[in-house]
């Protein structure tokens, strides 16, 4: 059972040609507790506000804090659907076994989110290229100083009306590929989506954008040579006709919307290889002119084109430097798919 409790004070929306990717957070949230003598348990929609935490809890001194990121759409006739939640829940509870944090019950989770967003769906924007953006998380709370797993946890879900995840919107983005810091290696919790793993990024991303680039290209944690991802999305780089992205192997998170991008790829005809690719074979490539292309994957940003490279202080141009065909395809397509506008022949979509 899901208790609700509506704000007496409601917000004022804000306008759809003014949302900023993360800063507008509609009425309500969805909280849940864990303790081991109950399991999860209080499960509530109550006002969104700050809640009480203590200083001490282990989430600020150990880090045991996971998260997902998932969007609603409203169509014109007013049928509110998401794009594969239920494969981010799944996802979550795996993230969750990295870190020790207890497994959730899927299907619950998908009640409490269809009851949340139900609540809040006035909240859901229909201008073009936004969305109800939702960010659901889990941390641990256990009031203790000293390395161990947390005995109590809280789980939120938390809603935002967004427009575009970068300022410029669908334009072509710079990257800039770092080969001294690293994200991730073998053994480590690079397929989790878990919150250390965007600190680790921080650094590198503060870098590249004194230089004026708008995101790092990470490459593999042990020879620093092979293209492995974005720090906030999955990597697609075409070569030759042939579209190209990092195997799993533990290193990379393992993207919805870079699982769904393949399969359009497939079903289309396009040769897709999952496979080592170093950034020398990337750029050798751009020198022949066969560096067709490349774009990144990720739920914020959707399909993201990439028009330059920086390499060891040198830029090296993708393509035209505009956005490349099979991009803007993917991007028709998924966006297309998830607004309704085209079937949905993958069973991706579920409806509130």
């Amino acid at each position: 059972m899901i208790k609700v409790t509506l704000t007496k004070n409601p917000k004022s929306k804000p306008q759809c040609d003014n949302l900023v990717f993360g800063r507008n957070f509609t009425d309500h949230m969805f909280m849940m507790n864990y303790n081991p003598e109950k399991g999860w348990h209080d499960a509530r929609i109550i006002p969104y506000s700050p809640f009480e935490i203590s200083p001490s809890a282990l989430v600020f001194h150990y880090g045991q804090a996971i998260f997902e990121g998932m969007k609603a759409y409203k169509g014109k006739d007013g049928t509110v659907t998401m794009f594969r939640p239920r494969d981010n829940f799944l996802r979550m509870n795996r993230s969750a076994d990295r870190l020790c944090i207890p497994q959730f019950d899927v299907d619950f989770a998908m009640q409490a989110l269809a009851k949340l967003i139900e609540t809040e769906k006035d909240w859901i924007p229909q201008a073009e290229g936004t969305s109800l953006y939702i960010r659901p998380f889990i941390i641990a709370t256990d009031p203790c100083l000293g390395v161990k797993i947390s005995d109590t946890y809280a789980f939120f879900i938390i809603l935002s009306p967004v427009g575009s995840y970068y300022k410029n919107g669908f334009a072509p983005v710079s990257l800039y590929v770092e080969d001294f810091y690293t994200r991730a290696s073998s053994g480590g919790t690079g397929e989790a989506k878990c919150a250390g793993n965007y600190a680790t990024c921080l650094k590198a991303e503060q870098k590249a954008k004194s230089l004026g680039y708008d995101q790092v290209l990470w490459l593999d944690g042990k020879e620093k040579k092979f293209v492995e991802e974005v720090g906030s999305m999955n990597m697609f780089i075409v070569i030759d006709g042939e579209v190209i992205t990092a195997k799993l192997d533990g290193t990379i998170l393992p993207g919805i919307t870079r699982n769904s991008i393949i399969t359009v790829l497939k079903d289309k005809g396009y040769k897709v290889s999952e496979r080592s690719l170093s950034i020398d074979e990337v750029l050798s490539a751009q020198k022949q002119g066969k560096l067709n292309e490349a774009f990144g994957t990720g739920t914020a940003a959707v399909v993201s084109p990439v028009a330059k490279l920086c390499y060891k202080g040198t830029d090296y141009i993708v393509g035209d430097g505009k956005m490349g065909k099979i991009t803007n395809m993917l991007y028709d397509t998924l966006t297309g798919i998830q607004k309704g506008k085209y079937e949905d022949k993958f069973g991706w979509l579920f409806k509130i």
